[in-house]
């Protein structure tokens, strides 16, 4: 089982990363970019069968470890 965690900011959450990357992507040539959010995505191969059971467990991995829960969102998806 595969288990696909997407990381981002929380909104009002500042982002100079992002900025910083749509500032160089309108330099670059790319118009009418108006705002850049940069997350993190994380990849989990699991032996788990359940699908619930995995999600439960990813859930609380996200919770201790994989994300700052005060200035960030997680989703979380599960691949058979």
């Amino acid at each position: 089982m595969k288990a696909r965690v997407h990381v981002t900011l929380k909104p009002g959450v500042l982002d100079p990363q992002g900025a910083a990357i749509g500032q160089a992507l309108g330099t670059s040539g790319f118009e009418g970019v108006t705002a850049v959010r940069q997350g993190k995505v994380f990849e989990i191969e699991m032996a788990d069968t359940d699908a619930a059971t995995a999600e439960a467990q990813v859930d609380e991995m996200c919770r201790k470890l994989l994300a700052n829960t005060v200035i960030e969102n997680y989703d979380i998806s599960i691949e058979g």
